[in-house]
């Protein structure tokens, strides 16, 4: 409670001294600007102060605004508002919205609103899915773009998706009034920056982080005060596959001096696992996870040989325990960027060495990778592999590796390499991006590779009880054997 009243004095704060300071100005909810134009008028900047002070409000009370036909933005991964999601799924089912659109990335939480009971009130829009809403994209319930993770930005720059009302997490205030965006930039920004209402989630356990995370208080229409853990995920350890393959992956093509990309997962922390003894890395990725924390603390991450970022760690949004929350906490080490940014082409491949580390569904003999679907069942989005594949593949020094990083056989013992990739599924990186490939099985080189040549390098790789039927099928498919 405590907590709660000194938030809503010090907004109080600004709006009987910081603001009241500020002439010829508007609030966000005065449609006409001031004779004088300025930066109050027409910026959209969400870190300069505008004369306006949220209300501080609950949840339920909050969401009243969103009505029927709305589009509503939400925060993701660990930065989910969960608490104005619910509010805003009770809240559509109690007063009979209808035609809704919930859009957003990568979401924690049950995500009640692709229940079956709430169709027709609510449709999600994905821009990258989450387990939380493959049923309902799958049942025609939910959709779901393709799009490079880059460019979701675009869709609010273009006016493509017109948020009414933007659902955010924030941390709480510092003395200047400014929040930060915590675990996710992104999107994010761009998000709330588009939005005619947005309304503030605000929790002490989102870690502060610098780069283009700051946003001003001011910018907020409502204001609600939580107290929740952020969602976490990993801690569970590695199985054998897992960490044969980091250490392929870290004493094989990972350098001294790298520049380091890599997602969330087993395999990401079984490659960092494995770099204590490396120096002078760098992170340029537009997540990281849990593994970084210790890699860091063993001096291997300095971020020295970078051309630009230097010294400092650059992402763009994280999911993790609360280690890694902890880790980023006002750490001015690390910078969280907007994805338009971290993930754009020119920016990843100016990095020294630059090594990218991502993974898949499945990948045929050819090279094709599998990443957002199974089959014709929708499994997740592009995100930013593409970015990064190509972007290590064109790196500036000539030194950039792209890896493709994945067990050689799923857990239900089916084959992640194939002679063809399921009917409807959509290849995310193609075979012209594919350069390196490694599973437990050992590394495939397939950059200036022929189609027989490729095949003969990933049958290598494949899961032992495979290669024989492998074979077959790339003699079947390409009239020829496979050979070095």
């Amino acid at each position: 409670m405590a907590g709660v009243l000194s938030v809503q004095k010090f907004s109080a704060r600004i709006g009987a001294s910081f603001l009241s300071n500020l002439t010829n100005v508007s609030t966000r909810s005065v449609a006409a600007p001031t004779t004088a134009k300025n930066y109050f008028t027409y910026s959209k900047e969400p870190s300069q102060p505008v004369d306006n002070v949220p209300k501080y409000v609950s949840a339920e009370d909050a969401v009243k605004c969103i009505k029927s036909g709305d589009t509503v933005f939400v925060s993701g991964a660990a930065s989910t508002p969960i608490d104005l999601v619910n509010a805003m799924t009770e809240h559509g089912k109690a007063n009979k919205l209808s035609k809704v659109t919930v859009c957003h990335m990568h979401t924690e939480g049950k995500a009640g609103y692709t229940d079956p009971e709430c169709e027709g009130i609510f449709r999600s829009l994905s821009f990258f899915m989450a387990g939380n809403v493959r049923k309902a994209v799958a049942e025609g319930r939910s959709d779901t773009i393709p799009i490079f993770l880059k460019e979701i930005p675009l869709l609010f720059f273009k006016g493509i998706v017109k948020p009414d009302v933007a659902l955010i997490h924030v941390s709480p205030p510092d003395q200047h009034g400014y929040c930060s965006l915590g675990t996710s930039v992104d999107c994010v920004r761009a998000g709330l920056s588009y939005s005619k209402t947005v309304i503030a989630q605000i929790n002490p356990h989102m870690p502060r982080t610098f780069g283009d995370a700051q946003v001003h208080i001011s910018h907020f229409d409502y204001a609600v005060n939580v107290d929740s853990p952020l969602p976490e995920h990993g801690g569970k350890p590695a199985s054998p596959e897992e960490v044969q393959i980091g250490k392929l992956i870290a004493e094989n093509l990972v350098e001294d001096g790298a520049t380091l990309q890599m997602g969330i997962g087993n395999i990401p922390d079984s490659v960092l696992s494995q770099l204590g003894n490396h120096k002078d890395l760098g992170v340029h990725s537009e997540m990281f996870s849990g593994g970084l924390v210790d890699l860091v603390a063993k001096g291997a991450v300095t971020n020295n040989n970078k051309t630009h970022n230097k010294g400092k760690i650059i992402g763009s949004f994280l999911i993790g325990t609360k280690k890694l929350y902890d880790f980023v906490d006002n750490n001015p080490f690390i910078e969280m960027k907007e994805v338009q940014y971290v993930n754009g082409l020119h920016q990843i491949a100016r990095n020294p060495k630059m090594t990218a580390i991502n993974s898949g569904i499945e990948i045929d003999l050819t090279g094709q990778v599998v990443s957002d679907s199974i089959g014709t069942r929708m499994y997740s989005g592009f995100g930013g592999q593409v970015d990064f594949i190509r972007g290590a593949g064109e790196g500036y020094d000539g030194k950039g590796k792209p890896i493709i990083a994945m067990a050689s056989i799923s857990p239900k013992g089916i084959s992640k390499i194939v002679p063809y990739i399921k009917e409807g599924a959509g290849v995310v990186t193609t075979r012209a991006h594919v350069q390196y490939v490694v599973t437990e099985q050992g590394i495939a080189s397939l950059f200036g590779k022929s189609l027989r040549q490729r095949a003969y390098e990933l049958i290598k790789i494949a899961h032992p009880s495979v290669r024989e039927s492998l074979e077959k099928e790339a003699f079947n498919r390409l009239k020829v054997m496979p050979s070095p």
